[in-house]
């Protein structure tokens, strides 16, 4: 279906929380939207087209991959498995490490991925770099082009940003935006892992509950030797471009909604941050600028009533800094 003019073929809802609160259940038709003009989002049930059929969802208590009894802390809203062997989690965390924010292999996705597994010619991040092209061509679906052309762009993703390579970790409470501020907070991977192991004030301003993430993955000496494996493999860390600093943006907040003629939503948040602002997806009391380009969302009428300065794309690019 056409959602925002953007094709969208799924929308998850994973929280217990969620499908609660919306009185979801299975069988139902919903109405989803793009949240934050990204992700799809399931934010209404139409109730009025039940026949009758649909049935209460049952959240599952025990991992299906290995039978771990799930948790879920009471200040937390998602069920996870605690079991760190668990190969579901490792696969997951595959695809992760491979997807287009962190290493982003060209042609490496899930399916081919799971091929890598069950051949049993990957279990970690490191034996993507060493495999070669009669690995490959083995495989269903391969030839000789479609493996190279693999091998090549696994070689091309050993040069990897600094940013890109802390997201590929996979530290909970690390998204894209945090691992963007710990490279620019500390320029090298080892320079975060000694923080890490330091006094809490190293990490103090990335809030509670990330810097207790930072540490309590780096205190993992299976994570450390991952990382180390990396470097061993040849990955190349590029230092982080540093931001320029201008007055008419430094500290400033922007969101973003609709579609932008001369340039995509991430070059756009790319330049923000190198100007000295801050990109969000959220309009909040927080926010100085919303920038609109063609169908915008309802952020617009929510910028409207909270008084945010809304400017157009052409206002918006005069303001960056040319970098």
């Amino acid at each position: 279906m056409i959602v925002g003019g953007v094709t969208v073929s799924r929308a998850t809802l994973h929280n217990e929380d969620e499908i609660k609160r919306l009185g979801v259940k299975i069988g139902d038709t919903v109405i989803v939207e793009r949240a934050g003009d990204v992700i799809p989002a399931v934010t209404r049930v139409m109730k009025e087209l039940r026949s009758g059929k649909e049935k209460d969802f049952v959240f599952p208590k025990i991992c299906p991959a290995c039978l771990t009894r799930l948790s879920k802390p009471k200040d937390e809203i998602i069920w996870r498995c605690p079991n760190p062997d668990c190969q579901a989690q490792k696969r997951e965390f595959l695809y992760h490490f491979a997807s287009k924010k962190a290493f982003d292999i060209k042609g490496l996705g899930p399916k081919i991925i799971d091929q890598l597994i069950n051949e049993n010619l990957i279990s970690q991040p490191a034996d993507f770099f060493g495999l070669e092209e009669g690995d490959l061509i083995v495989l269903d679906r391969f030839g000789q082009k479609s493996a190279a052309n693999l091998v090549s762009a696994i070689r091309y993703s050993k040069k990897v940003d600094l940013n890109r390579f802390i997201y590929a970790l996979g530290i909970r409470h690390v998204g894209e935006e945090t691992a963007i501020a710990l490279a620019q907070r500390f320029d090298t991977i080892k320079k975060l892992q000694e923080a890490a192991g330091q006094t809490r004030q190293s990490l103090s301003d990335m809030g509670v509950e990330v810097s207790k993430s930072i540490r309590h993955w780096f205190n993992n000496k299976k994570n450390v030797k991952m990382v180390d494996d990396l470097l061993e493999a040849g990955i190349k860390i590029l230092l982080p471009e540093k931001i320029t600093r201008r007055s008419e943006l430094n500290g400033k907040t922007f969101v973003i909604t609709g579609i932008l003629d001369s340039i995509t939503r991430a070059e756009a948040h790319e330049k923000i941050r190198l100007s000295g602002g801050h990109p969000l997806a959220v309009v909040s009391k927080k926010t100085d600028y919303l920038v609109v380009g063609q169908n915008p969302s309802s952020k617009l009428e929510k910028a409207r009533k909270l008084g945010i300065k809304i400017i157009n794309e052409a206002v918006f690019l005069r303001m960056l800094v040319d970098v």
